[in-house]
Order: structure tokens, then C-alpha cells, then sequence
């Protein structure tokens, strides 16, 4: 319904909310449990490698077919090329927005239950046995895990059906400023500890003997998690754009504050985790088990766990009101539907996945799809499959079949930008971001083994 679209109200709205939908649980909770898994600086500048190769590139894809159409992907590629099957790529966005959305929604009902907790107490005077078994009992309980799972998503259907500019853009405003505050705090803080030195080292001296298929393919998906690439998610809020926003730059300040978060993370954890003589190869139950120890042993340790899963609950209603955006915007595009209809509709169908990942650590863990729970299927299958595919898919698009003077429209605002890195930017999308995707997919599916058993 075009009467109910409008724009962002300000560019620093632009800034905020487009880093809001970028900076979340991926930066936070996912990126230091996959770097810790991973070895630590290997996997870090793969990680860095795959966000400037192929982030900024994809990011400015989809910024382009955005702002070009100001329309939702589905309705913006078929105007730009009528009757193409590209247009399909926005249903691998919806889907992959929807699987991220319902199990990310889990993660975030159990760090409202973890604010709950910091702030009564709870949380205080326990062993690190303890820890474990908290978060066991609180994963292990169907009805804890789902009751917080319906009040994270209640919150985030309040914000979602005011709109744009007084949903999105408003709390977006009010929470990114305060999430880089608590970012640096804790920065501060950890850089203090005994072995922050032990913990620096882990992150930032690489071991190259370490690079294995699953380190590639898990930092290529943690980059297109983190930056929310291959979602459309990106290309719905540039829709959103006036037509004077820069968007090379705009991508480009994405980027570095996305990856600035996930280092700051990093640097939050490690320091803290060798200082305590944590393992950093705890995994997603690092910040839930690992973390709250640790804060028992600090000096203010209640303060610290408050704070930090405050910051953990903004983090992810930033990114869960953008991932939602993609499905309201094409249901009341393509279907006419009202926004509160569309965004109760998107609360109830993540309501319903969510429950079952929510479900799948206690009365559903024997019900496997591939092997995997349904927590760890739709991570798997969204990360590091649906996200690469669809910002593969985009990058073609914009560079083989999109017309090159809208291209060349939107990267200098027509003509009123004197772009020097334009033609560096296209070079990327065209030829670097697709081929570096299928690339490494080949090699994870041991495609390059099989050639060199063959050559050789």
C-alpha cells in the first residue's frame, strides 16, 4: 500500500538504523563464539577478507536495486528487468529472514530471562558448574524457553507496526548509541584484566595452519550473518533512501562500524576468558554460561552482568525489527495488506519456528532434519547457505543484468557524486563477490581435493 510507505526522517536515521539491522546477536553472540571455535586470528582475517571483498560490494548491491526502485526486492527487480527470475531472490530472503528471525528469537528470550536474573540477583554466588546447570535448566524447560521466546517477539511486533519513522527509526536512534557506550565500558573494563594480553593474542596473532574448510565457509557466513547480506534486508531499507544519500559511503560506514562491534566483542570476551581460565572454545553457550562466571569472580560483577545483557537485548532488537521489515514490506506491497496485519502475521509465523527451535534443547531434541535440530538447521541452512546464495544472486544481477545508467545513477546520485572508487566497486560486484562465493563453496564441498587427487 503506497500511501503507508515513507522514508527514513533524517540521515543519521539512515546511519543508525541500517548499522542497527547489520549490528546484533551476530556481532555479540555468534562472532566471538565462532572466532573461539575457529582458532582466533585465522579465522578473524578470513573474516575481515570476506566483509571487504564481499560485504561492501553486496551491501552496495543491494543498495542500488533499493533506492533505484524504492520498492520491495520482488517489485524492485521485476520493474528493473521485467519477467526475470532474479525476482525469486527475494523468497530466499524471506525465508532465510524468517529462519534467523525464529531461532534468533529464542537466543534473545533467554537473555531477557538473563537481564531478568542480573538484575534480582539471581545470577549471583555460584559455582561454574552452577552456570551450566542454570542455562541447561532454562534451555531444558519447554515452557520457560517458549514463554520468553513470545514476550521477545511481542516487544518486537510493538515496535515493528508504529512504522518506519516512529517504530524503526525512532528506537534505532534511542538504542545504537547506547549499545556502542556499553561496547566501549566493557572494552575498558576488559583490557584491565590480568590476561588481557593472553586473550589479544588469541584474536589477533593468526595460525594459518588452522584454515580448514569449516573456518572458510563458517567466516564467510558469520560475514554475511553479521552484515545481514543476501537477507534483501539491506536492499528493503534502502528503499527507504532519498535520493540524496550517499550510498558507497553509507555502505561503506556500515561495514566498519559492523566489523568495528564484532572486534569490540571480541576484545569484550577473550581478555576476560583467558583472565579466568575459561575455554574460548565454549560455543554458543559462551555468553550464557562462560561470561556470568566470570562476572561472579569481577569486582561490581552485578553491574557488569546487567549491563552486558542489556546491551545483548538491544543488539538483538536491532537486528529482529530488520529482518522482519523484509516480509511486512513485501506482504503490504505484493498483497495489500495493511501493516498491522502484515506485522501480526510475520509475529505469528516466527512465533510458530521459534517455538520449535525453542523446543528442539528439550522435547524436540530427538527430532532431527539432516542430523540437526531445528535450532541448528535453520543456523546452518540461513548462515551458510541461503544468505551466500542470495548475495550471489544479487551481485549478478546488479552487474551483468541491471542496466549500467541506473547503476551508474545510483552510485553517484545522479551525477552529483564524484565517485572515484565506482569503478573499483563494480569490478567487485561483477566479477570479485560472485566468483570468491562459488569459490568457496567449491572448496568446502572438497571439489579442489578432488581435482588435485586427479591431477596429481
Amino acid at each position: 500500500m503506497g500511501k503507508e510507505r515513507n522514508n527514513f526522517g533524517s540521515k543519521i536515521g539512515i546511519v543508525l538504523a541500517t548499522a542497527g539491522s547489520a549490528v546484533g546477536l551476530g556481532n555479540i553472540w555468534r562472532f566471538p563464539y565462532e572466532a573461539g571455535m575457529h582458532g582466533g586470528g585465522a579465522f578473524i582475517c578470513i573474516y575481515l577478507l570476506c566483509v571487504f571483498m564481499l560485504g561492501i560490494p553486496v551491501i552496495i548491491a543491494e543498495f542500488v536495486i533499493g533506492r533505484a526502485t524504492h520498492k520491495n526486492a520482488n517489485s524492485a527487480i521485476n520493474l528493473l528487468a521485467p519477467g526475470s527470475k532474479f525476482r525469486y531472490v527475494s523468497y530466499i530472503g524471506i525465508v532465510a529472514s524468517v529462519m534467523i528471525l525464529s531461532f534468533y528469537s529464542v537466543v534473545a528470550g533467554w537473555i531477557i530471562e538473563y537481564l531478568f536474573q542480573s538484575i534480582i540477583g539471581n545470577l549471583n554466588g555460584h559455582t561454574p558448574e552452577d552456570y551450566s546447570n542454570i542455562f541447561n535448566s532454562l534451555a531444558g524447560s519447554p515452557w520457560r524457553s517458549v514463554l520468553w521466546t513470545i514476550l521477545f517477539l511481542g516487544i518486537n511486533f510493538l515496535i515493528l507496526r508504529k512504522g518506519i519513522q516512529k517504530g524503526i527509526e525512532r528506537i534505532s536512534n534511542l538504542l545504537m548509541p547506547i549499545l556502542f557506550l556499553l561496547l566501549i565500558i566493557f572494552c575498558i573494563n576488559s583490557l584491565l584484566l590480568p590476561k588481557a594480553k593472553e586473550g589479544l593474542e588469541f584474536m589477533f596473532s593468526p595460525d594459518f595452519s588452522q584454515v580448514s574448510p569449516s573456518m572458510i565457509i563458517g567466516a564467510m557466513g558469520q560475514a554475511f550473518f553479521s552484515l545481514s547480506l543476501g537477507l534483501t534486508c539491506l536492499l528493503t531499507y534502502a528503499s527507504y533512501f532519498n535520493d540524496k544519500t550517499p550510498l558507497i559511503k553509507t555502505a561503506t560506514i556500515i561495514a566498519i562500524l559492523d566489523t568495528c562491534v564484532a572486534i569490540l566483542a571480541g576484545v569484550i570476551i577473550f581478555p576476560a576468558v583467558f583472565s579466568f581460565g575459561a575455554e574460548p572454545t565454549a560455543g554458543p553457550k559462551l555468553v550464557f554460561e562462560i561470561l556470568p562466571s566470570i562476572f561472579n569472580q569481577m569486582p561490581g560483577g552485578y553491574l557488569w552482568s546487567i549491563a552486558l545483557f542489556t546491551l545483548l537485548f538491544f543488539a538483538s532488537i536491532t537486528s529482529t525489527i530488520s529482518m522482519s521489515e523484509i516480509f511486512i514490506t513485501f506482504c503490504t506491497e505484493e498483497h495489500n495488506m495493511s501493516r498491522k496485519k502484515a506485522t501480526r502475521l510475520n509475529t505469528g509465523i516466527a512465533l510458530v519456528l521459534g517455538s520449535l527451535c525453542a523446543l528442539s534443547f528439550n522435547v524436540l531434541s530427538d527430532m532431527k532434519v539432516f542430523d540437526k535440530t531445528f535450532f541448528d538447521l535453520f543456523d546452518y541452512v540461513s548462515s551458510n547457505i541461503l544468505l551466500p546464495a542470495g548475495g550471489f544472486i544479487l551481485a549478478v544481477f546488479v552487474g551483468w543484468v541491471m542496466n549500467k545508467n541506473i547503476v551508474a545513477n545510483q552510485l553517484t546520485n545522479n551525477g552529483t557524486l564524484n565517485v572515484r572508487t565506482m569503478r573499483p566497486i563494480l569490478f567487485c560486484i561483477r566479477y570479485i563477490a560472485p566468483l570468491a562465493i562459488i569459490l568457496i563453496f567449491l572448496y568446502v564441498i572438497g571439489l579442489f581435493d578432488s581435482l588435485a587427487a586427479l591431477l596429481f
